[in-house]
């Protein structure tokens, strides 16, 4: 039997969740920014190290400025996993990271909540240690839609942790 499991992009806009996505789903990259309306789905077929066979149906949620609970309700619900995801150069997407994964764990507090920085591209070692030094920001994995670095790993991971 073939397992199935929804996972949520969320995040503030403009920090590549939809990148992530077209990335994990169809290994694509474009350099055209969209700004996603609503929600995209899209589902892929994952064997695990076991054989089985585990669908991760990807919900891509629009992003908001403030607060990760402006995303409706009816994209939550039913989630096995939730993917936060903060742009690495622009401080202002992880601000309220902790206040966010606040509200996940005290609604959804059985769903995981991993953490994302991406746009890995565009900052060097030396920035990521101060970023994560001193603003100790927790996260789960660093990535770059655009090389692809750490993105099916990542999701390989969440895939073996939430077919459990």
């Amino acid at each position: 039997m073939k397992l199935s499991k929804k996972v949520v992009l969320l995040g503030h806009f403009g920090v590549g969740k939809t990148s992530l996505f077209r990335r994990f789903m169809d290994n694509e990259f474009s350099e055209e920014y969209k700004v996603t309306l609503g929600v995209q789905i899209k589902k892929k077929v994952i064997t695990l190290p076991d054989g089985r066979e585990l669908s991760m149906i990807i919900w891509d949620a629009e992003g908001h400025s403030d607060s990760v609970e402006d995303t409706r309700k009816s994209y939550l619900l039913g989630s096995h996993a939730f993917i936060y995801v903060f742009d690495l150069t622009r401080e202002e997407t992880y601000i309220t990271l902790t206040k966010d994964l606040k509200y996940l764990k005290e609604n959804y507090n059985k769903i995981p909540a991993k953490v994302i920085g991406n746009k890995l591209d565009l900052v060097n070692e030396k920035e990521i240690n101060a970023l994560l030094t001193e603003k100790n920001i927790p996260f789960d994995c660093l990535t770059s839609a655009k090389t692809n670095k750490n993105i099916e790993h990542f999701f390989s991971d969440l895939a073996n942790e939430i077919s459990k």
